[in-house]
C-alpha cells in the first residue's frame, strides 16, 4: 500500500478503472445513437407513407380503393381497386410458399436429424448460397429458362405468368425456411429425443411427435418471415409475372403484383405530385400493413410457444 494513502483509496481512484468507465460510457453513447438513428429512420418512413397516403385519399374514395375491381391509375380512365394488385401478390406468394415450405422443412429435417455433422457443415452453407443470389438473376432465370420449360408441359402458359414467378420465388425464399427451421430443430434438447427413444419410439415417430412440436415456434416464425419476403419481393415478379393488372387467380396469364406496380411508377415517367404518383405511397402503405400484420403474428407465435418448450 502506498504510504499516506488510506486503505481502499487506491481502488477508488484507480486510473484504469476510471478509463474503463469512460470507455463504457462512450460505447453506450455510440450504440444508443445507432439505435436512435434506426428508430428515427423507421418513424420517418412510416410518417412519409402516412402523409402521402392521406393526400391520396383526399382525391380517391377509400371505398373505391377497397372495392373496385380494376386498377388503371396510369390510364385516361382511372380506377383504383387495390385488390387487383393484392390478388396477384397473394397468388405468387402462395405458389412460392407451396414450393418453399415442404422443400425447406424437409431439408431442415434432413440436415438436423439425418445428416452427419461433417455433411451438415458442408451442405448448409451451400444451401444458404441461394440467399445470396440477386433477385434480378432469379427473375431472368424464371423468364428465360423456367417459363420456356413449363410451356412444353402446361398448355396455355403465356410468356409472362404468375406460375413461373411463384416457382422461382419459392426457390429464392427456400434458404430462409430451411436455415431458420434447421436452427430451431437442431436446438431441441437431446434429452427429449432420448426420452422418446427410451419409450420405444422410432426415429420418424420421434421427429414427428417430439422434435417438430418442440421446434414449432421457430418453424412457424421462419414460415411467416418467408411469406413476408415473398410478398415484398420485387424483381422476380416484375420480370417474370408481367405488368398486366388483372383481378383473379389464374397463374397462367400475366399479372401485376404490388411491388411490380411500384417499380413501374418509380421509372420516372409519372409526374411528381400527380394522383398516379400518389398511388405509389398508397400501395406502399398497403404492403407495409400486410407485412406488419405478418410480423406481429410471427412475434405472437414465438412468444406463445417458446415458454412451453423451454
Amino acid at each position: 500500500m502506498t504510504p499516506g494513502v488510506s486503505p481502499g483509496s487506491e481502488t477508488l481512484w484507480n486510473p484504469n478503472r476510471q478509463r474503463s468507465k469512460i470507455t463504457q460510457q462512450i460505447v453506450i453513447f455510440i450504440t444508443g445513437a445507432c439505435a436512435t438513428v434506426s428508430i428515427l429512420t423507421t418513424f420517418g418512413i412510416v410518417a412519409t407513407l402516412i402523409f402521402e397516403t392521406f393526400e391520396f385519399f383526399q382525391e380517391v374514395s377509400i371505398v373505391d380503393f377497397l372495392t373496385d375491381t380494376r386498377w388503371t391509375p396510369l390510364f385516361s380512365s382511372k380506377q383504383f381497386g387495390i385488390f387487383v394488385l393484392i390478388s396477384a401478390t397473394l397468388l405468387t406468394s402462395t405458389i412460392a410458399i407451396l414450393v418453399a415450405l415442404p422443400l425447406g422443412l424437409l431439408a431442415a429435417i434432413a440436415l438436423s436429424e439425418y445428416a452427419k455433422p461433417n455433411v451438415r457443415k458442408v451442405i448448409k452453407p451451400i444451401l444458404e448460397v441461394l440467399a445470396g443470389i440477386p433477385s434480378i438473376v432469379f427473375g431472368y432465370f424464371a423468364l428465360l429458362t423456367v417459363t420456356p420449360f413449363l410451356q412444353n408441359f402446361v398448355p396455355g402458359l403465356q410468356g409472362f405468368n404468375a406460375l413461373s414467378a411463384g416457382l422461382v420465388l419459392g426457390i429464392a425464399i427456400l434458404p430462409l425456411v430451411a436455415s431458420l427451421s434447421e436452427d430451431a430443430i437442431y436446438s431441441v434438447p437431446r434429452s427429449l429425443r432420448d426420452g422418446a427413444y427410451a419409450l420405444g419410439a422410432t426415429k420418424r415417430e420421434t421427429i414427428i411427435s417430439v422434435v417438430l412440436p418442440a421446434a414449432l415456434s421457430g418453424i412457424v416464425a421462419s414460415i411467416i418471415l418467408a411469406i413476408s419476403r415473398a410478398i415484398g419481393e420485387t424483381m422476380i415478379v416484375t420480370l417474370a409475372a408481367g405488368q398486366n393488372p388483372t383481378l383473379g387467380f389464374n397463374p397462367l396469364v400475366p399479372t401485376m403484383t404490388m411491388t411490380a406496380y411500384m417499380v413501374q411508377v418509380s421509372l420516372g415517367d409519372t409526374p411528381v405530385g400527380s394522383i398516379a404518383y400518389k398511388t405509389l405511397f398508397a400501395v406502399g402503405m398497403s404492403l407495409f400493413l400486410i407485412t406488419l400484420v405478418l410480423n406481429l403474428i410471427s412475434f405472437w407465435v414465438v412468444r406463445r410457444f417458446r415458454e412451453q418448450y423451454e
